[in-house]
């Protein structure tokens, strides 16, 4: 016997797990413990609806980076359709900066979470956005050849430990030049 099929969500629903998701994405890229309750008030929900749609702080937090994270990997592509790959590249880092500004604050949540990474089933999609970049700019003779994606992936990872609250943004722009600096090839 087939169980019932399962119910439609509810458009009021959905909007509620979409501005929940939004302010939560405000609330922790201010500051990783913000509270769950402040989330529900600010969103216009009761903290019983936040707990039906995200039974745990690590919960929201995760739903949280598997969007923006899928968000980058896609970003990826697309920016290597509108802009020659250096600067795709580059763009594309900036975003991933910002993105580090907004994790964090709950960086330890997502590491943990996803087993240091090695759990994380969009590892292997980063890496691949990173290597599709790369391999543009070589091909176009912008960027070294060879560049292991994995490599460049270790490099960025410094993004998400500089604090937003100590001159982040600035901070982040600087590295990034460094690190674009030495993919770079050189005449």
């Amino acid at each position: 016997m087939n169980p019932p099929p399962a119910k439609p969500t509810r458009r009021d629903a959905l909007d509620n797990r979409e501005r929940i998701l939004a302010v939560a994405r405000e609330a922790l890229a201010g500051s990783g413990s913000a509270s769950l309750t402040a989330i529900a008030k600010q969103a216009g929900v009761g903290i019983g609806t936040l707990y039906r749609h995200f039974p745990t702080r690590e919960a929201l937090v995760m739903e949280l980076y598997r969007h923006d994270i899928q968000a980058l990997i896609d970003r990826a592509p697309a920016l290597l359709d509108t802009h020659p790959p250096l600067d795709a590249l580059r763009l594309w880092f900036e975003e991933v900066a910002h993105y580090g500004r907004l994790k964090f604050g709950v960086a330890e949540v997502i590491h943990a979470a996803t087993g240091g990474g090695a759990d994380d089933e969009h590892y292997e999609p980063f890496v691949a956005a990173i290597a599709r970049l790369l391999d543009a700019g070589a091909a176009d003779g912008t960027l070294k050849a060879g560049l292991d994606a994995e490599d460049v992936l270790l490099q960025l990872s410094v993004l998400w430990r500089i604090d937003p609250a100590r001159g982040g943004e600035e901070r982040a722009a600087r590295v990034l030049t460094l690190i674009v600096d030495g993919l770079r090839a050189r005449p």
